[in-house]
């Protein structure tokens, strides 16, 4: 057996060299990957920097530049109240950044508990699936309406609660999948506690779909947050909000239609970005798929 310098042998440095090779392959076969990774990465990291970048208050009201069209000194315009669209769209981002993460974190969390022990025990499988099922008929949007306040806190909580069932239900039918593997098997005989054989042996079977999931609810959660504070049950005013800009800019679209096009466009390319990274994702990470053509 010939050995390198790192004491590897040179078969597995040419596998370890042919995986990389297929990694390289499989990233450039996906711009869409590519794509919306710095898409998404553009928005998240202005989103950050932008109180650093630019001291300027969002809510700061300058009534002699009302509606004023993008130039060099307002970039995209000012809205009704003289406040700058640039400034109020990044802070807006930021609102919506942290929403939609929050929701993805929270319902992926608490969606893998549920689609575990659901697809592990049978008496939990009845009583969990059939909650799902009735939050599942819960929309969202009414939820927050109705049984919630205006603030982000309560949006984050009622679109976990609608979305928390579909992690549970990917995950579920994933790991009923795995559960039946050779090696899961083998563990329990050799005597391996439920807990072990979920968390250890299962849960990271799971990891590949829940990723995917998890981007694809990111998404969704920015729509449904600009949704809800458009109709006034998200985040309230005078907090900068691409959903409270858009309902804002009713009043003076004839006169002013970047103050609609600037949020509209903003919520359009972070979701799509977030769209093209899921669906990169998942062909990225799918085992039959070789430098972009599955076998």
């Amino acid at each position: 057996m010939v050995l390198t310098r790192k004491g590897i042998s040179a078969s597995s440095e040419a596998i370890i060299k042919e995986q990389r090779q297929i990694t390289r392959e499989k990233l450039l076969a996906s711009p869409g990957l590519i794509i919306g990774t710095i898409g998404f990465l553009l928005i998240l990291v202005t989103a950050i920097l932008v109180p650093i970048l630019n001291t300027q208050d969002p809510n700061a009201m300058v009534v002699m530049d009302r509606l004023k069209a993008p130039s060099a000194a307002h970039i995209f315009g000012t809205d009704e109240l003289g406040r700058d669209l640039f400034i109020r769209v990044m802070y807006g981002a930021r609102v919506s950044l942290w929403v939609g993460g929050c929701v993805a974190i929270f319902s992926c969390v608490l969606g893998t508990i549920i689609g575990l022990y659901a697809s592990y025990f049978k008496v939990l499988d009845q009583i969990l699936m059939r909650i799902c099922d009735g939050l599942i008929a819960i929309p969202g949007i009414l939820l927050a309406i109705a049984a919630l306040g205006t603030s982000s806190w309560n949006v984050v909580v009622a679109l976990t609660i609608v979305y928390t069932p579909n992690v549970a239900r990917t995950v579920r039918a994933s790991a009923m999948v795995i559960r039946e593997q050779t090696y899961v098997e083998a563990a329990k005989v050799q005597g391996s506690g439920n807990f072990r054989i979920l968390w250890k042996l299962i849960l990271p079977g799971v990891i590949s779909p829940l990723t995917v999931q998890a981007s694809y609810i990111f998404s969704q959660a920015i729509i449904s947050e600009a949704s809800l504070s458009f109709l006034g049950a998200g985040v309230p005013a005078p907090a900068a909000s691409w959903g409270n800009m858009l309902e804002a800019s009713k009043a003076v679209l004839s006169k002013a239609p970047w103050t609609m096009i600037v949020p509209g466009a903003a919520v359009i390319i972070c979701v799509l970005s977030l769209n093209l990274f899921g669906d990169g994702l998942r062909d990225f990470m799918d085992p039959r798929t070789k430098g972009g053509v599955k076998k």
